[in-house]
């Protein structure tokens, strides 16, 4: 299992905007082989940037997803909104402890 973590500085004011892409986003990849899951956060010190958490089986799912129609259109809207390229480092997931869900 592997995690992508995505940092993004915003352009100001396109926060609402961007967002609404990455939502856009994380929801297409709902589905999608090899997804485990994703998260958006925002650094409570630094409200224009954003830090995009991906789980997946294989990284190889990861680049396959971003041949998906879905993905192409949201990334053409969100490049316009930020400040200067995204910044993507890869981890293997060694330990994913969550609490069960009900």
């Amino acid at each position: 299992m592997m995690t992508v973590i995505t940092q993004a500085v915003l352009q100001e004011g396109s926060e609402p905007e961007w967002d609404a892409a990455m939502r856009e986003r994380l929801e297409s990849a709902y589905g999608t082989h090899g997804w485990i899951g994703g998260q958006l956060l925002i650094p409570l010190e630094r409200l224009n940037e954003r830090v995009v958490v991906g789980t997946w089986e294989t990284r190889a799912d990861w680049e396959a997803w971003h041949l998906d129609e879905a993905f192409q259109e949201t990334r053409a809207r969100m490049d316009g909104l930020e400040q200067k390229p995204s910044v993507t480092t890869w981890h293997e997931v060694v330990v994913d402890k969550r609490r069960p869900t009900s």
